[in-house]
């Protein structure tokens, strides 16, 4: 397995100035040229089980600060790249370089323990280093509101929602500390209405959060409303197709019905439909 190496971490960008006029904030990717070294690289990364090829020369980099989508159908190796990337399994070829091996993760389902509650599964990450109590019941109690999870600190995961326990499942990522969050498709298993809510709800999180963010899925709106970037990869096994800027503000991509949204849509089907032709 090759090995996972802690690159110097760059420094982060003054953040955009108000679009003039209009008061709003366009998400702009932090540049990884001009000598800036990326937080993550992955270099020709290759994986198969057994005779079954998964992975195949996949090559890329996330810089610190950025959003970046990893987008693909269903069972082309996504998941399999992100456990790679967090240390949880070994590959056969290639290089990763980073710090992803210490991320703030959150899994498909939040994982949460049934046997806890709201704060106590949130404040693991901070009882593991040895915070005291009350230092982690303050920071915890600090970030409800901004989850919506206010009121529900002593509620138990069987009772909560769905979209609910993906929350407390991410204000445990985010309280870690990580400065990488990596999601594995986190809201695929809930409705249409909900999954819409909470996409617009961690789009307007991450802006406030400042941290780097990697992400799974194959859900295109999900990709143009979270992801400053979107790396396009093809079916098993998966190779990387291209790769596609999202230039628009956090009001832009909750429209999922504007020309605009739709733009960036049709640019990443297009991209799509251009890698199945190979």
């Amino acid at each position: 397995m090759g090995a996972i190496r802690r690159l110097g971490v760059c420094k982060r960008p003054d953040r955009p100035a108000d679009r003039p006029g209009g008061g709003v904030h366009r998400r702009i990717r932090p540049c990884g040229g001009g000598g800036v070294r990326p937080l993550l690289e992955v270099d020709r990364l290759s994986k198969s089980y057994g005779d079954l090829p998964v992975l195949r020369d996949v090559a890329f980099h996330v810089d610190e600060g950025e959003s970046l989508a990893i987008l693909g159908p269903s069972g082309c190796g996504k998941s399999t790249l992100l456990r790679i990337l967090l240390g949880l399994e070994g590959y056969d070829a290639g290089e990763v370089r980073g710090p992803v091996d210490r991320a703030g993760y959150l899994p498909q389902d939040a994982l949460l323990f049934p046997w806890k509650t709201v704060v106590q599964n949130a404040e693991l990450p901070l009882q593991i280093r040895g915070v005291d109590r009350k230092r982690r019941r303050e920071e915890v109690a600090s970030r409800l509101p901004s989850f919506g999870l206010a009121g529900f600190e002593d509620a138990y995961p069987h009772e909560l929602s769905g979209g609910m326990r993906q929350r407390a499942g991410l204000l445990r990522a985010v309280v870690s500390g990580a400065a990488v969050l990596v999601l594995d498709e986190p809201f695929g298993a809930l409705d249409t209405l909900t999954r819409h809510r909470l996409q617009d709800w961690l789009s307007g999180l991450m802006s406030e959060l400042h941290r780097t963010m990697l992400f799974v899925t194959h859900d295109l709106e999900e990709a143009v409303v979270l992801a400053d970037r979107v790396l396009v990869l093809s079916g098993r096994p998966a190779g990387v197709i291209g790769e596609r800027g999202i230039s628009l503000s956090r009001e832009e991509r909750s429209d999922r019905l504007s020309p605009l949204f739709y733009r960036e849509k049709d640019g990443l089907l297009s991209m799509i439909r251009k890698g199945d032709e190979r």
